[in-house]
């Protein structure tokens, strides 16, 4: 019990950034907003812990999910109005070049990531780092704007992200992303049956 007790003490910041972590996720699956500020915390706390792994790409991921926190805060406030209705969930594919544009920029960052990394840091993941990091991006901006394709870009990330963490073993957080690529298929599964596409998707 002791050692579970001084386990807990060591990790108690990764623990806590994982129960945050989890708790944003029902909340996206749900719809809430509450899922802004949650995220914005558990960001913030990912942050101080990737830059002590040494795992710089996705540290400037959770400062990039800090902000965009707060754009999706905003974004999901505005649309509710004084309703407080959900805003419509959407699809990439009823945009008939947002899907195309999508993948040329989340390519070209993953490349430009993965050089930066390469000339500018110490990594020695820099292309499985870049590739995290650069769908994370997409996937969050889609969130934001509620976009039901982010679940799946989701489970690609998160589990390219488990055999990441294990390799730098951090443990815990390998138990988070193994619990948010399962959420992630509840989370389009829930979404799905709320979906009302404007157009047929092609």
């Amino acid at each position: 019990m002791s050692e579970i007790f001084s386990w807990i003490l060591a990790n108690y910041f990764e623990l806590l950034g994982t129960i945050l972590s989890i708790v944003y996720l029902v909340f996206s699956i749900k719809q809430s907003i509450l899922l802004w500020p949650l995220g914005l915390i558990s960001s913030a706390i990912y942050v101080y812990i990737f830059l002590q792994a040494g795992i710089y790409a996705d540290m400037g991921l959770q400062i990039y999910y800090v902000l965009i926190s707060i754009y999706g805060w905003y974004y999901w406030k505005k649309m509710q109005g004084k309703s407080n209705a959900h805003a419509p969930v959407k699809s990439v594919f009823e945009t008939t070049y947002l899907k195309i544009v999508l993948l040329i920029l989340t390519g070209l960052i993953v490349l430009i990531l993965a050089q930066l990394l390469i000339l500018f840091t110490d990594s020695n993941i820099p292309y499985l780092d870049a590739f995290i990091t650069g769908l994370s991006i997409t996937a969050t901006w889609m969130l934001a704007k509620k976009y039901i394709e982010h679940w799946i870009v989701w489970i690609i990330v998160d589990s390219v992200s488990a055999g990441v963490y294990f390799y730098k073993e951090l443990y815990i957080t390998i138990i988070l992303y193994t619990i948010y690529a399962i959420l992630a298929v509840a989370g389009y599964k829930v979404w799905k049956k709320e979906f009302k596409p404007l157009v047929p998707i092609v």
